[in-house]
């Protein structure tokens, strides 16, 4: 049972250490991940459609 509590301790402290990101920072990789998702989709869709479209026209 030693063990367990000296291991909460020890995550405890080391949280501690951790630099958390500020506010501002996680809304602008918030940003660039919704941007990033969204630009892919719309790419990937194309692409989609641009096949399908070729391959209707040879079947």
């Amino acid at each position: 049972m030693s063990k367990i509590v000296q291991f909460c301790k020890e995550c405890v402290a080391e949280l501690r250490k951790v630099v958390w990101p500020t506010r501002d920072d996680v809304f602008s990789s918030v940003k660039v991940v919704l941007i990033s998702t969204v630009v892919v989709a719309i790419l990937l869709g194309f692409i989609d459609y641009v096949l399908v479209a070729a391959l209707n026209r040879i079947f």
